[in-house]
């Protein structure tokens, strides 16, 4: 008897840490409602990706974006308006995309189940599937499902919440503090620069004008600097991009932390993970790639639950780039 109820108090402890993580989300949150969601956004993300492989990054980095301005609820993708300019059309945001992804995603589910599945849970779960698909589609990490979708979405919030690619540690965990993120979190979820590309005028300064002298930065390994050289024309060159991850920037492993240990990291954000003990001390652990698939994993479910609405807050968006 005694056993039976420590086991069933120990499942209702899981069920309570579970939910509370984040808040009303759970597993299967659609079982009833709209069973077939999950599989209809991990097979319309898999084709997708199969003819755009660039697209894992550019998923991930749009449901980031999302999380850190008002949670992950979506506002990312709401269109501005004559009386309003949107989050998506604030300066760091300009170069996001993968938004017609998560439209004809929610085109499907709306089909299917009309009023049911949020676009904020579409933005959660196809950015998971689209980084899986390179893993014969086994789930990298769990996404917990029932957030709804926010109706509010301002520039001016973008700009001081996402964290950008020349800000120092001390900035980062502020930014990442405020959002209930520890360092740890910080510096595994920068492992998601394994993928994608980088803009020459975002890391230009490092290789031409660190100090305002015309120098390179200092901390920069001096055989990339040239490389990169000859790739950036110099501090103006907004249109030119380099990978990320030197020469596996649709692949998603842990080559982000021995790059970084090399002082191959790309911006500022990068090379600031080394400037501190604690900091330097997470990128060593996460050389290792089971370590870095398991955090990142864990860090990415903590940012998911990052000021989800539940309840009756927010709305079901029936199309995600305007409010009902």
């Amino acid at each position: 008897m005694k056993m039976r109820f420590f086991l069933v108090a120990s499942m209702i402890l899981f069920s309570f840490l579970e939910i509370s993580e984040g808040g009303s989300l759970r597993k299967n949150f659609y079982k009833k409602s709209c069973p077939q969601a999950e599989d209809i956004v991990k097979n319309i993300t898999q084709q997708h990706v199969f003819s755009r492989p660039e697209l894992p990054a550019k998923l991930l980095r749009l449901h980031f974006h999302d999380c850190f301005v008002r949670g992950c609820d979506a506002s990312v993708l709401i269109e501005s308006t004559a009386s309003n300019t949107a989050e998506k059309d604030a300066i760091p945001n300009l170069s996001l995309s993968g938004f017609d992804v998560v439209q004809d995603i929610k085109d499907a589910v709306e089909a299917k189940c009309p009023g049911i599945v949020s676009c904020a849970d579409i933005l959660a779960l196809t950015a998971r599937d689209a980084v899986s698909v390179q893993f014969n589609n086994k789930q990298k990490w769990e996404v917990l499902t029932g957030r709804r979708d926010g109706i509010v979405s301002k520039s001016s919030e973008a700009l001081i919440n996402i964290p950008a690619p020349f800000h120092n540690i001390t900035t980062l965990r502020q930014i990442f503090a405020s959002k209930k993120l520890t360092l740890h979190d910080l510096v595994v979820l920068s492992g998601a620069h394994t993928i994608g590309i980088g803009h020459c005028n975002l890391f230009s300064n490092r290789l031409f004008n660190f100090t305002g002298k015309g120098d390179q930065d200092p901390s920069l390994n001096p055989t990339y600097a040239e490389f990169l050289k000859t790739k950036c024309q110099g501090l103006s060159d907004t249109t030119t991009t380099v990978e990320m991850d030197p020469n596996s920037s649709t692949d998603f492993n842990s080559d982000y932390y021995p790059i970084l240990l090399q002082n191959k990291g790309l911006f500022t954000s990068d090379a600031t993970l080394l400037t501190t003990k604690q900091s330097r001390n997470i990128v060593n652990e996460l050389v290792s790639q089971n370590k870095f698939f398991t955090e990142f994993g864990q860090s990415m479910k903590r940012m998911g639950a990052i000021g989800v609405l539940s309840g009756s807050d927010g709305e079901i968006r029936r199309k995600c780039s305007i409010v009902n």
